[in-house]
This record gives structure tokens, sequence and C-alpha cells, in this order.
């Protein structure tokens, strides 16, 4: 005899859970970087605005620390979800810590694109936007797992730094992970439309979390009491 599955038990249920999770999480981090998507869209592309471009920016960080936040502690039973609530607590957590990290992520990449975008005024060899564009990708990967552990754990800024480029190379395949998300997006919003990553932003995060794994795990087990 089969033993009945309670209702929110079920896979059905749990896809249900999902989704209903993603979409108010979504919903919540649109609304927290509403103002910057606006100047973003005053703001225009002109390479020259790219200062402004990065303030219009500064909201994502700690929008995306309190989503991952609400993502990780979602509740799998259809019948007990409450992904507001886990997003506002990630909020009040994580707004902080998040700007500490993310403003001089964000300083630092507006400087790259800057130096990039204006290249031959540099006077710089040729091979240094290789090694520019590198540098840059190397540190939105490094940001990725600052988020990630930012979301998670109570650390100091500093330390979180430091944990960030550890793990860049210590669980390479979850750097890969986070840099395959990054040429998906990229190429996405190439080929489909620039709101691409901000309409995936929770899938996209949730992604982030699954290939983070390692790093959760290990950061849990040698780095906190």
């Amino acid at each position: 005899m089969t033993t009945p599955i309670a209702f929110g038990q079920g896979s059905l249920s749990r896809v249900a859970a999902l989704v209903h999770t993603l979409l108010t999480v979504e919903a919540l981090l649109l609304v927290s970087v509403s103002p910057g998507l606006a100047g973003l869209l005053l703001v225009g592309p002109d390479p020259a605005n790219l200062p402004l471009a990065a303030v219009c920016l500064l909201p994502l960080g700690p929008a995306a620390a309190a989503a991952l936040y609400a993502l990780h502690h979602r509740d799998r039973d259809l019948t007990d979800l409450h992904p507001a609530r886990a997003y506002r607590r990630g909020w009040r957590l994580n707004a902080v810590p998040a700007l500490k990290l993310w403003t001089p992520l964000l300083v630092w990449l507006t400087v790259i694109a800057f130096t990039l975008t204006h290249f031959p005024a540099a006077g710089l060899p040729g091979w240094w936007a290789g090694l520019l564009a590198a540098v840059g990708v190397g540190s939105l990967l490094w940001g990725a797992h600052a988020l990630v552990l930012t979301a998670l754990f109570t650390f100091r800024a500093r330390d979180t730094a430091r944990l960030a480029a550890y793990f860049l190379f210590r669980h390479a395949r979850a750097t890969l992970g986070a840099a395959s998300l990054l040429v998906l997006t990229a190429a996405g919003t190439a080929v489909l439309t620039e709101a691409l990553p901000a309409l995936l932003a929770a899938p996209l995060l949730l992604s982030l979390l699954h290939s983070s794994r390692p790093v959760i795990a290990e950061t849990r087990a040698d780095f906190t009491a």
C-alpha cells in the first residue's frame, strides 16, 4: 500500500513553491533597484556617463544579497511560503555589508570600463586592453563569491573579501559556474535585450547559489564556529 502524500509535499507542489518564490523575489528585487534602473534609462549609453551609471547600480548590491538570502532560505512546502519576509530580512541583515564590498567593486569596474572605452587616448600598449578585460572579468567573479558570502554569513568586510579571493582558485568549478552564468547573461543581453539580466535576475541568482554549494559548505564547515 502506498503512503498518501500530504498537500504541499509532492513534486508538483515543490515546483509551484519554487516558481512562487522566484516570482516574488524577482518582483521585490526589481522594486528595490527601480530607482537605479530609471536612472540608467535617463543616463544613456554614452561612455562618458559610466560614473553616473555606476551610481545607478549601487542599489543592485544590497538587492542581490537580499535575493540570495531569500532564495537560500526558501521554503519547499507550498503551504508555508514566506519569500517576501525572507527578502526583507535579508535586506536588513545584508544591505550595509553588501555596500561595503559592492561600492569599491563598482568603482574599480568603472575605472576599467572607462579606460577600455577611452583606450586610444590612454596611450597604453595594445596588450593592456586584454589584460584589463581579464582583470575586469576576474573582479566580477570575485564579486559573485563575495555576494554569496555576504548574503549567507556574517563576516567583516575584509574577511569576506579575502575568502572570496581564496575561493576563486580553491573551488575552480564554482568559479567556472559563475563565469558560465556571466557569459550566458552577456550573450543573451547582446542577442535579445538589455533588460534580460533584470528580467531573469532571480533564476540567475538561484543558479549562482547552486554552483556555489562547495563554497558555502566549506565556509560553514571551516570558517564559522
